[in-house]
C-alpha cells in the first residue's frame, strides 16, 4: 500500500526548499555558499560571485488589471538586485526569460521589456540574454541576476550575534496597503455598470508606487560602506518582517525582541489601514514586497546607525532560549510567526 503523499502546503516554500536540497553535495571548490540565502555566492579568482533567482507568475505574483506590463517589467528586475545588495553585494547583470501565451502581442511584450531596461539603466546593470517559450497558462517571468561582492565583505543571515542592534531601512507595510487598494479597486470595477469608473488613487500614490514600481536599497548599502559598519547579518524584506526575523534567527541561532513603537510605519499606509480596519503592525510586521533591508550590526555601531537617516533601530539579538518576539506599546511579548506570503498557501 502507498504511503500517503505529502501535500506541498504543508511544508510552505522554504520547508519545500529545505526538503528537495537537504542531501545536495557541493562538488566545486568554486561554490561557497548555495542554497539558504538570498543569493549564492561563488569564488572565481579575486571576484566573489552571487546568483539570485526568482520566479513570477500570472495569477499567483502579478495580476495585469491593475499592474502596468513597464512597471511590471521594472519590479521584476529590481526584486533581483534587491537579493544581490542585501548580501552586501553588486548586480551586475541579469538574463530574462519569459512563457508568453497567445494573448500577447509584440508591443506588449516591448512594454515588458522597456521597464526591465529602465531599471537597468538606473542600477547600472546589464542585460547578457534570456530564452523564450510559449505559455498556455498565462505570463510567466523568470530573471536571474548575476552580481559581484568583495571577499570577507558578504553578508548572510546567519551572522548576528547576541546584543547585536536590529535595524530596518525605509518603512514597512506601504506595498501590502497599495496591493490592498488595487484588488479593492479592481473588485468596485468589475462589479460597476459605470463605464466612466475611475478608481480611488487620489492622495495614495506613495503606496501604489511602493506596490507597483519598488525600489532596491542601494542607497543604504553605500551609505552603510561611507560610514564603517559592517553588517553582521541581512536580508531583504519580501515575506514581512517576522518571517524574516526568523529566518535570521534561525539561521544564526539567536533569539530576538524588537519593539513595537519602533517600527517604521508611512502616514499614507497608516491611514489606508483605518479605512480597511485592519491592524497597522499586523500589516507592517507580515504584508512583505516592501524590499527594504533588515540587518543587524554590533551594538559598537550605535552612534554611527544613528546617523543614518533613513534606518531605524527596531530592536535587539538575543541568546536563542529567548525565542523571538515584539514587545508591544503596553508591555506585552507577542511571539514573532512568520505570517507573510507563502507561495504555497496564499493565491
Amino acid at each position: 500500500m502507498q504511503d500517503k503523499e505529502t501535500e506541498i502546503s504543508s511544508l510552505g516554500e522554504f520547508g519545500l526548499i529545505d526538503r528537495l536540497t537537504k542531501d545536495v553535495e557541493i562538488k566545486n571548490d568554486s561554490t561557497v555558499k548555495a542554497v539558504g540565502d538570498d543569493a549564492a555566492q561563488l569564488h572565481y579568482g579575486d571576484k566573489e560571485v552571487l546568483v539570485t533567482t526568482d520566479l513570477l507568475l500570472e495569477g499567483i505574483h502579478f495580476d495585469l488589471t491593475y499592474c502596468p506590463l513597464k512597471h511590471l517589467g521594472y519590479k521584476a528586475a529590481v526584486v533581483n538586485f534587491s537579493d544581490i545588495y542585501a548580501m552586501n553585494g553588486r548586480p551586475k547583470q541579469i538574463t530574462v526569460s519569459l512563457g508568453i501565451s497567445q494573448r500577447f502581442t509584440i508591443e506588449h511584450i516591448e512594454q515588458l521589456y522597456s521597464g526591465i531596461k529602465l531599471a537597468c539603466e538606473i542600477y547600472g546593470v546589464d542585460l547578457v540574454g534570456g530564452d523564450t517559450s510559449a505559455s498556455v497558462t498565462g505570463l510567466i517571468i523568470s530573471i536571474t541576476c548575476i552580481g559581484e561582492g568583495e571577499k570577507g565583505k558578504i553578508v548572510y543571515r546567519s551572522g548576528a550575534k547576541d546584543t547585536d542592534l536590529i535595524c530596518v531601512s525605509g518603512n514597512l507595510g506601504a506595498a501590502y496597503m497599495g496591493l490592498q487598494l488595487l484588488e479593492r479597486e479592481r473588485n468596485i470595477a468589475n462589479d460597476s455598470k459605470d463605464d466612466e469608473f475611475h478608481p480611488a488613487f487620489e492622495g495614495k500614490e506613495y503606496i501604489l508606487e511602493r506596490q507597483l514600481k519598488p525600489e532596491a536599497r542601494r542607497d543604504i548599502i553605500e551609505e552603510l560602506a561611507e560610514n564603517g559598519i559592517m553588517p553582521t547579518s541581512m536580508m531583504d524584506i519580501s515575506d514581512g518582517l517576522s518571517s524574516e526575523l526568523l529566518h535570521i534567527s534561525k539561521e544564526s541561532n539567536t533569539g530576538c525582541r524588537i519593539y513595537e513603537e519602533r517600527i517604521p510605519i508611512d502616514y499614507q499606509t497608516a491611514s489606508m489601514a483605518e479605512e480597511f480596519n485592519m491592524n497597522l503592525v499586523t500589516c507592517a510586521l507580515n504584508g512583505g514586497e516592501d524590499y527594504e533591508l533588515l540587518f543587524t550590526v554590533p551594538l559598537a555601531d550605535h552612534e554611527k546607525i544613528e546617523l543614518l537617516k533613513d534606518v531605524k533601530m527596531i530592536g535587539r539579538i538575543t541568546k536563542p532560549e529567548l525565542g523571538c518576539f515584539m514587545i508591544t506599546r503596553s508591555g506585552q511579548e507577542m511571539e514573532l510567526r512568520a505570517q507573510g506570503w507563502n507561495a504555497f498557501t496564499d493565491k
